[in-house]
């Protein structure tokens, strides 16, 4: 009885930590975040607002993420940071 217990408890620890691994990797849909929110706050000190808040949005919506304030780095989100426009130039604000 002490090793089926000890099995499940081991067999547990390993999916938590398969778990764990996949959501660094971004296997995992992680909870959604409030794009329109967190889009309108970056963007609030932006001159061209609308042009911002798409590219934010869309941004936000494909990597989960948005840097938190108006001049906070890019690099707080990694996939934010790398996405780029046909053109190579950064898509997101």
């Amino acid at each position: 009885m002490a090793s089926i217990t000890r099995n499940t408890f081991a067999l547990a620890l390993l999916c938590f930590l398969l778990i764990h691994q996949l959501e660094i990797y971004g296997m995992v849909e992680a909870e959604q975040i409030d794009c329109q929110k967190k889009c309108e706050y970056r963007c609030s000190k932006s001159w061209k607002q609308k042009m911002c808040l798409r590219a934010c949005n869309t941004c936000c919506q494909r990597c989960n993420c948005v840097p938190d304030g108006p001049t906070a780095s890019r690099d707080a989100c990694s996939c934010y940071a790398k996405m780029t426009t046909h053109g190579g130039r950064l898509k997101c604000p």
